[in-house]
């Protein structure tokens, strides 16, 4: 309250500014809540409470055994997850989302279950109900949520579970939900549009139908007199069985978006979807800053391929690509890709106003990014793809001048102290540094492509010399030490890097002008390949990769 009083003295002074950047919020209580082992031990315990309701709900012999095997496979099931993924471990919202959506399908089977045996409905018979049971549902969420791991895992605990509701362990539907699960995760390795989880629905609907065959609940068949068959009840068994598959995917569809914002997880579904270039802000980038726009969809595609060769989520890389320069919206000319070629707004500005003027817009691009919703990874990416780096052009220059003033002070007989410092640190990006794979990717493929602008003749000589000394400068500076990229992937981001640059500046052939009447026939050694010259820019205009 002290703070709004003061700020409000400061701008009737005219010595603060009204604006009041965005701010994520991050709460202490949420982060606390995130890794809590009491939470963790109230959520085993939940789904332990919900297995007993399961178990000893109906009438089957011996539901105290069957609790007490499902306890061991609860207790083998926390261990695989503990061993196996532990970053989902350490994330209570992650194991609240695996255990629930477990749950879930547990819950529906002994509804199915118990409606299909009790007899009051007659189109439900019993032995209906392994044919309309969803083997696949969690299986298919957390493959398409959190990878093909957890899609495994959930399919290999849920059945066992699933096998053991009615008592004694039901081989048969034991073994049509793992085969199923087994199904669905390696159908969805790689979604990216809606229409492959239909795909894989079918096939897992035909293989509960081929496994229905097997066990004897399609039938009865009599495979020597064909015409003793009820084909309309075979017909009705075998929609059953493969439109379960289909019904399961296409609920799976509809619940994605739910869990998602629930859970704030970005599938490559809605990262294909956020690529939509419509977006206002993309839109006001093509008229405001169109130079940054054109730099923004180049670094998209280095990213995008260098993320697809180490095997990181090379959607997400482009996406985010796309949204990494938008703080330049702020004030546009300052920056060289957008500069008009009549005058430089730098050469009124001493070094220090320019450098914070250029790191500034991470902060703007947070705070539209903020405005406007964006997805959290976008505003991470927004944030480290600079990390701590230093402003180099500018900083070169403070210290040029700092010289300077230093030789004119000697004559006109000034101490030293009298001359303004330079600090390194008043030109270093506030960070942080680049956390994953991704955002590692997006600030590397930002700096080469910046860097390769002001190549004049490029040869792939020269571009695989720049682009390995941009990113021996980066590990120098220790700009990626916080993400996990090794140096066998940093090669090989090097080589896409390199492959891609040289694909897009290679140079052409140059076509003769035409001329009045005749036609000038010109002879090879007269042809000279036109080569990609950089843009004219103001004489003291900072290189473009000084942003």
């Amino acid at each position: 309250m002290f703070d709004f009083l003061k700020r409000g003295r400061l701008i009737k002074r005219g010595l603060a500014s009204r604006k009041k950047r965005r701010r994520r919020l991050h709460s202490g209580l949420m982060r606390n809540l995130e890794s809590s082992s009491y939470v963790k031990v109230f959520i085993f315990a939940l789904f332990a409470g919900g297995l007993a309701f399961l178990v000893f709900s109906g009438q089957q012999p011996e539901p105290t055994k069957n609790y007490v095997i499902a306890l061991l496979v609860l207790a083998t099931a926390i261990t695989q997850l503990w061993i196996n993924q532990p970053k989902s471990f350490e994330q209570n919202s992650r194991i609240l989302l695996v255990f629930s959506v477990i749950f879930v399908q547990l819950a529906v089977t002994k509804l199915l279950l118990v409606v299909c045996n009790s007899g009051g409905y007659r189109f439900l018979r019993p032995e209906m109900g392994g044919l309309i049971t969803p083997y696949a549902f969690a299986p298919l969420v957390l493959s398409v949520l959190l990878g093909r791991q957890h899609g495994l895992y959930a399919a290999f605990f849920v059945s066992l579970w699933s096998s053991m509701l009615f008592g004694p362990i039901d081989a048969p539907l034991l073994i049509t939900s793992l085969i199923s699960g087994f199904t669905a995760v390696s159908l969805t390795l790689q979604v990216r549009r809606r229409s492959k989880l239909i795909r894989a629905g079918f096939y897992v609907g035909l293989a509960i139908w081929l496994l229905s065959l097997t066990f004897g609940l399609i039938g009865p068949i009599n495979w020597f007199y064909p015409t003793a068959n009820d084909w309309a009840m075979l017909g009705v068994q075998s929609a059953l069985a493969i439109g379960n598959g289909i019904v399961t995917a296409t609920l799976v569809g509809g619940a994605l978006p739910i869990l998602e914002n629930l859970f704030q997880i970005t599938t490559d579904i809605s990262w294909l979807e956020a690529s939509d270039l419509n977006h206002p802000l993309l839109r006001r980038m093509t008229i405001e800053a169109p130079g940054t726009y054109h730099h923004s969809l180049v670094v998209a595609n280095l990213a995008e391929a260098a993320a697809e060769a180490i095997g990181a989520n090379a959607t997400l890389c482009r996406v985010c690509s796309y949204f990494h320069d938008v703080g330049k919206l702020v004030k546009p000319e300052y920056f060289t890709e957008n500069m008009a070629f009549a005058r430089n707004p730098h050469d009124d500005l001493a070094p220090t106003m320019s450098a914070l003027i250029i790191i500034a817009h991470v902060k703007e691009g947070v705070d539209l990014a903020l405005k406007h919703r964006l997805n959290q990874r976008i505003i991470d990416i927004i944030q480290e793809h600079h990390g701590t780096s230093l402003v180099r052009y500018f900083y070169q220059r403070a210290l040029q001048q700092h010289e300077d003033a230093l030789a004119g002070g000697k004559i006109m007989r000034l101490r030293e102290d009298d001359v303004p410092k330079v600090h390194e640190a008043s030109f270093r990006y506030s960070g942080p540094k680049p956390q994953t794979k991704e955002s590692a990717i997006v600030s590397l493929a930002d700096t080469v492509e910046s860097a390769s602008r002001s190549l004049v003749k490029p040869t792939p000589q020269k571009i695989e010399t720049l682009v390995n000394e941009l990113i021996e400068e980066r590990i120098s500076d220790r700009q990626l030490d916080e993400c996990d990229l090794t140096l066998g992937e940093l090669k090989t981001i090097a080589d896409r890097f390199r492959f891609t640059l040289l694909s897009m500046l290679h140079s052409r052939i140059a076509y003769p002008k035409p001329s009045g009447k005749t036609t000038t026939i010109l002879r090879d050694e007269d042809v000279r390949p036109d080569v990609m010259v950089a843009t004219q820019k103001p004489e003291t205009a900072p290189p473009i990769s000084a942003a």
